[in-house]
């Protein structure tokens, strides 16, 4: 014997593609971010890391990013975050300390601001789109997660530095 079509089953389908159109305008409005993996993206530090990072920074929500041991806030993107990157030796870049942590600062590519917590393996870089938000305010708002990697040195100004010694003639 053959039963009748279910009068739900006409219905079910409709319902399907609407979710499905639904799931897919939705991925639609907020792309996965494009970015790079740093060098040392496999380090477990990063993924320690990364599996807390703050759902919002500056106000700006997290995005989906491609690549290992990376955060990006903010549609379009306004701070890309990315740990395992080389670790910055002596500079004459300014050095910030927001909430206890060292960030050296590079604003070559203004209104791109670059930090990269100073003194922590593996490092973090931290590029801030400027002319959208407070690079302070992001910072502290990632501090919670970038203290979780030790730090291992500080920052020094020119007043920390010893006197070099006269040559005795």
């Amino acid at each position: 014997m053959t039963h009748p079509t279910s009068p739900r089953t006409p219905r079910r389908t409709p319902l399907v593609l609407l979710l499905v159109a639904a799931t897919v305008a939705l991925t639609g409005c907020a792309p996965i971010v494009p970015m790079d993996p740093a060098p040392d993206a496999v380090n477990p530090e990063c993924a320690e890391m990364i599996v807390r990072l703050p759902q919002q920074v500056a106000d700006l929500d997290i995005r989906q990013t491609n690549a290992q041991a990376t955060g990006a806030w903010g549609q379009p993107a306004a701070v890309l975050l990315r740990c395992g990157v080389p670790p910055i030796g002596p500079t004459t870049l300014p050095c910030l300390n927001i909430n206890g942590i060292d960030w050296i600062e590079d604003t070559s590519d203004a209104p791109m601001l670059r930090y990269q917590a100073y003194g922590r393996i593996p490092a973090t870089e931290v590029v801030i789109d400027s002319s959208k938000i407070s690079g302070t305010t992001a910072l502290i708002d990632l501090g919670a997660v970038i203290s979780l990697v030790p730090q291992t040195r500080e920052c020094v100004g020119p007043q920390d530095l010893a006197p070099s010694p006269s040559p005795s003639g």
